[in-house]
């Protein structure tokens, strides 16, 4: 019996990493959420449960929803900018997923941290709702059901939350091998200091924003323009670079091309880019300790 139990849960538990991550925008929370939904699940009266996924996901959004309270009341007091705790997606490293070039596609989307920035300003039930519409395709009369709400508020909201999300959401491309074309040439132009490189590769209003929580060295505001992000990033990034213990690894994160970066075999920085018509839109920057101490393994 509790092999069965376990099997059924196995099933259904990308689903569940998806709806909780894409919910939460962190990693540790997104896997304390499915774990206890996992709890509450084998403690269940399963005789009654007559469709597990559409249970489980029931479980998991409103143990989300109410994490979500939680933590929204708790980012108003954040130092500095917030980005989501980055997601590895990269294949080779996540055994066991497996998607098609549709689904891959839809993954880059829902969530790239340009997109999870956007569903932040959502309130809790909005950004359920779009969640579980827009990247898991649930019909509005199950989405009703698992939020306890009519059928007609819940397409209330997913129309609110589309209408936020269009209208805040950067129209970048997609196109993971000139995302990484224009990492390589940002990092390398990082490395030697070469501003004008730099310049070449970022758009004219390009903006960096960093998340460090105060625990590490980053800048707290949002730096904008092509003339400031590279000066900046110039003066910091070859003093590090040169240094033995530094290291470099690149991977997918969030569903498009990214950079670890390491120091002493630790996860020290994280950094993506936004491209659309050829350039750097965007630069991230993440480099909380928190955020990146799921990456340990990668570092090593």
């Amino acid at each position: 019996m509790t092999a069965d139990v376990t099997k059924v849960f196995e099933e259904h538990r990308q689903v569940l990493d998806g709806v909780a991550y894409r919910m939460l925008g962190r990693v540790a929370d997104a896997e304390d959420v499915v774990q206890e939904a996992w709890l509450r699940w084998s403690a269940a009266d399963r005789a009654q449960v007559r469709e597990p996924r559409g249970y489980l996901v029931r479980i998991t959004t409103r143990l989300a929803i109410d994490r979500l309270r939680q933590a929204q009341a708790r980012r108003e007091s954040y130092v500095g900018s917030w980005l989501p705790e980055p997601l590895v997606t990269d294949l080779a490293l996540t055994a066991g997923r497996t998607q098609d070039g549709e689904e891959r596609a839809v993954l880059a989307e829902s969530v790239s941290l340009a997109v999870l920035v956007v569903l932040e300003s959502l309130s809790p039930l909005e950004r359920a709702v779009f969640v579980l519409r827009e990247a898991f395709g649930f019909p509005y009369a199950e989405i009703a059901e698992t939020l306890e709400r009519s059928e007609a508020a819940v397409r209330q909201l997913a129309g609110r939350a589309r209408q936020h999300v269009a209208e805040r959401k950067p129209r970048f491309e997609v196109d993971p091998e000139q995302r990484r074309n224009l990492t390589e040439r940002f990092l390398k132009a990082a490395v030697e200091g070469d501003v004008q490189g730099l310049v070449s590769v970022l758009a004219p209003q390009a903006r960096l924003v960093s998340d460090s929580a105060g625990g590490a060295k980053a800048p707290r505001r949002v730096i904008l323009g092509a003339d400031k992000v590279s000066r900046f990033v110039a003066a910091v990034a070859p003093e590090g670079a040169r240094d033995p213990a530094f290291g470099i690894r690149f991977l997918e994160l969030n569903g498009g091309p990214a950079v670890l970066t390491t120091y002493q075999g630790r996860p020290d920085t994280v950094f993506s880019v936004d491209v659309a018509d050829g350039v750097i839109r965007a630069v991230y920057l993440i480099r909380n300790p928190a955020k990146l101490a799921h990456l340990a393994q990668l570092a090593e």
